[in-house]
């Protein structure tokens, strides 16, 4: 009998002066969009106050260069902090 086992990677990427590094932010991970198969953003919003700060949840697919590329790239904006890992299920 085979095991067969699940690899899913995930990367958390924060974000400081969440006003000034977005669009940088979002151009990257555009430039990626095809080894994103889910993106979810969370910070805190209200009509009053919007967070300077933010947490970005991406599970990756397909070429695992690519992610570790998408790490390097974003870990290279000031105030933008990224990490993943692959979670391996049996």
């Amino acid at each position: 009998m085979s095991e067969d086992i699940t690899v899913r990677t995930v990367m958390a990427i924060l974000i400081d002066n969440r006003e000034q590094v977005a669009p940088e932010v979002q151009k990257i991970l555009t430039e990626f969009g095809c080894y994103i198969k889910t993106r979810l953003g969370l910070h805190e919003g209200v009509p009053q106050f919007c967070s300077h700060s933010g947490l970005i949840i991406l599970e990756l697919v397909d070429d695992e260069a690519k992610h570790e590329e998408l790490c390097k790239k974003l870990n290279e904006l000031k105030g933008v902090k990224a990490d993943f890992m692959r979670l391996k299920f049996e």
